[in-house]
C-alpha cells in the first residue's frame, strides 16, 4: 500500500502543466526563442516531431546540424538538462535545473503545433 501512495504521489508531483511551462518558457527562454521568430535561438513552433538542426533559414551550430537527434519529448527534457551532454559544442549555454520545469516547458513546447501551409491559389 506504501509504495502504491508513493508512486501515486510521485506521478502527480510530475503531473505536466502547459499554462506553467508557457510561463517558464517565457521567463526563460524568451530571451532567445518564440514559437515563431528565429532570435539567438531558433523559432520553437513544431519543435517536438522536427530533426535538429532542421530549419533552412537558420543559423545552427555545426554540431547541431550535423546531429541525428529528433526532438521528442525526452530528447527535449535531456537537452534542457544538459545541452553540451546531449549534444557537444553546440551553442546553447543554458539549462534548466529543475525537473517539473523542464516537464513543463516540453508540455508548452509539444503544443506549438506547426500551422498549416497554405494552399495554393484556385485559377
Amino acid at each position: 500500500m506504501a509504495a502504491a501512495l508513493f508512486w501515486a504521489g510521485h506521478g502527480a508531483a510530475m503531473a505536466q502543466s502547459v499554462e506553467r511551462g508557457a510561463a517558464l518558457y517565457a521567463a526563460h527562454c524568451s530571451s532567445c526563442h518564440s514559437p515563431d521568430q528565429h532570435g539567438d535561438g531558433p523559432a520553437h513552433r513544431g519543435v517536438v516531431g522536427r530533426r535538429a538542426g532542421a530549419l533552412k533559414d537558420f543559423d545552427y551550430s555545426p554540431a547541431l546540424r550535423a546531429s541525428k537527434i529528433l526532438w521528442t519529448r525526452a530528447t527535449l527534457k535531456a537537452w534542457l538538462t544538459d545541452p553540451e551532454a546531449l549534444i557537444p559544442g553546440q551553442g546553447m549555454d543554458y539549462h534548466l535545473d529543475d525537473a517539473q520545469d523542464r516537464e513543463d516547458v516540453v508540455a508548452y513546447l509539444a503544443t506549438l503545433k506547426r500551422l498549416p501551409t497554405a494552399a495554393p491559389a484556385a485559377r
